[in-house]
Parts: C-alpha cells; structure tokens; sequence
C-alpha cells in the first residue's frame, strides 16, 4: 500500500493500524493526516508510547494524556477518579480522533485502560468511547518494557483493540533508504528468512575495535553506560568545557514529559573536539535526526558552537524549540541547542534516526 492509499483510509474516519518497515513514511503520513484534520477543524489528540517518540511528532505520552500516568492496572475508583478531572475531561471530550504512536512498545493492557477512561469521559459504550483511533508502529521492532517474569503482552492482544477492529494499512513504499543489500538484508532479518549471503554482506561491513573510525557512537542498552563513555572521553579532551542549559516553559508535568523524551540534555557540556549528533530535523541548515560531527569551536558573536559534519560542512547550530501543542495552542516548550554527545547513545534513543556510522 502506498502512503497516498493509507491517507485516503484514514479520512474515511475509520479505525486504523498503519505499520509498515522502517522509512516507509509512517510518521510522514500520519502528519499529512493531522494536516488534513486541522484544517477541517476536527480536534486530534497526538500521543505516542515514550517520550522521545512524542518528541518526533509533536505530542505528548498516551499515559500523560489520558491521566493513567504510570499505573499497571485500573479499578472502577480509578476510572471514575480520572474522569473527574476537568483538564482530562476537557481533553478527551474535545477529541474527535486519538493518534498512538509507537504502540508496538505499550503492552495490551495500556490499550485496554486508555479504552476505560476514554469510554468513561465521553459515556459511551463504543471502543475508546467512539473516538476514531489510528494506532502507529511496526511490531517488528522494539516490544514492550516487561518490569516482570511474567509474558510480554502485545499491544494487539487487547480487548479493546480487537473491539476497535482496525483497518491494517501497510506501507510498504521505502524513503529513508535506497542501498538495495542493506534493505534485502533488513527485509531478510524481517522475515525470518535470513541465510549465509546475508552473513557475507554484514562481514564486509564488520571492522575490529581498534580499527574502527575514530568519534563514532556506540550503542548501549543503559543510559548509566552512555553517561559513563561520554562523560569520560569529554574529560580527557584539554580545555574547559562550555555548558549550554535547557530553558523551558509551561505546565510542570509537560514540561517534564518534554525533558524526558529530548535527546538534547537539560545540560550540555562541550569542548572543541567533542564528537556530537544533531537531534533535531532542520531543513534549512541540512542536518537531520542523527546526523554526525565535530565541535570546531565556538561563534564569537553568541558563543553557540560550530560543527563540523561528516560531510565537511560548517553550521553554526542555534537554539530550536520543542513543544506540545493542543488544538492549536503551546502548552509548554523547552528550548536547547539541538544536540548531544555522540560517543554513545542508548538503542532506545537510536530509534527513528539516522547514523551514519556505528
């Protein structure tokens, strides 16, 4: 399915699941489709499983915005208690379509008490209270997080899903990529169909530790790992660091989400020589989400940093925003320099950029 077909389902207001492999253009079609939305004034709610994931498409978590916050389970009490709130109910009551991004990592029973409170607030028996739902993500990627011993439970497995019975759009178009073997090879790992002329290609690729290019990022399944190498290689690099601190405004609670989910830390140290990864898209200066360089030095005119890419061009990065927004309006924002340390980086936060080496 082409991302022009998956578009015209959605405006048909049915309930949808748009998946497909990474860089098919999930997220671009989901903003054409808040773009369409917005401007025939129909409210949407835009949220995602993380933080970071809401970043990416100007939204907020679906426990922040349904008010479960970082509960595993709801009673009647609950509900009830939720559903008295006014900022919650006016949000819910306003909201004509709910938007959740990256469900593959929210387990079966998140889906099932947004559905309760969703149901409570708009006091309708329909799926998620007669809302049309579109669920984004690809279940091929990363699952849940399971605290327990016991099964991970997938977002699919929900009562409430199976009820809302969405329309499954797959893309299956590729934008991010155009190496024809490195996307067999992505496909074949996909698909369980893995075999040894695969292994040969990732052999090529594969270079030993004390070969490999110097200032790339490796990646860690803890932050604790990712503070530790980045911090120790900052220190070693002469000279006094240069601190950059977060501003933010707006409601604690959004702010906080926001902070949560910013691959830019609230404070960034840098040194001339720091190896940094943009963290933000900007068409006009041509970096993106991931991409690579060197800190030069520092402008002389507002003593913001100047990075050299990969590429061998020079930015001199300024301050960029991100926010949440609702019906139009900022609820809050923060406002950082639109990078971080790249000697390392969680998998998590790898999620959805691109690196151009690893």
């Amino acid at each position: 399915m082409t991302q022009e077909e998956a578009l015209t389902i959605l405006k048909t207001g049915a309930n949808v699941f748009l998946t497909g492999e990474p860089g098919a253009g999930k997220t671009h079609t989901i903003n054409q489709y808040v773009r369409y939305l917005r401007e025939h004034k129909i409210d949407v709610a835009i949220t995602a499983s993380t933080g970071i994931a809401a970043t990416h498409i100007g939204g907020i978590t679906i426990h922040s915005w349904s008010g479960i916050g970082i509960k595993n389970s709801l009673s009647k009490y609950d509900i009830d208690a939720i559903a008295s709130r006014e900022y919650i109910t006016k949000r819910i009551s306003r909201a004509r379509v709910l938007i959740i991004d990256e469900v593959s990592m929210l387990a079966s029973n998140m889906i099932d008490m947004v559905d309760a409170v969703c149901r409570a607030v708009k006091d309708s028996p329909e799926p998620f209270g007669g809302l049309q739902v579109i669920l984004v993500g690809d279940f091929f990627q990363l699952p849940p997080v399971n605290r327990t011993s016991q099964a991970t439970s997938f977002a699919y497995d929900a009562l409430a899903w199976r009820e809302a019975n969405p329309i499954v759009c797959y893309i299956s178009e590729q934008h991010r990529q155009d190496d024809t073997p490195f996307l067999e090879l992505l496909s074949a790992i996909r698909s369980n169909s893995f075999d040894a002329i695969h292994i040969e290609h990732l052999e090529k690729r594969r270079t030993s530790e004390h070969a490999a290019p110097q200032n790339i990022p490796k990646l860690f399944s803890h932050n604790v790992d990712v503070d530790r190498v980045n911090t120790d290689i900052l220190n070693k690099i002469p000279g006094e660091a240069k601190l950059f601190t977060m501003r933010a405004k707006g409601a604690k609670a959004l702010v906080a989400s926001l902070q949560k989910g910013c691959l830019s830390p609230e404070r960034l140290s840098l040194k001339i020589g720091a190896a940094v990864m943009f963290t933000k898209n900007n068409q006009k200066e041509h970096f993106v989400n991931g991409t690579l360089g060197t800190v030069q030095g520092f402008s002389k005119l507002d003593g913001h940093p100047i990075v050299k890419t990969k590429e061998g061009r020079k930015i001199d990065v300024e301050e960029m925003d991100w926010g949440v927004e609702d019906n139009g309006r900022v609820l809050a924002s923060i406002t950082q320099l639109p990078l971080r340390l790249a000697w390392a980086i969680t998998v998590h936060k790898s999620q959805g950029i691109s690196l151009d080496l690893a």
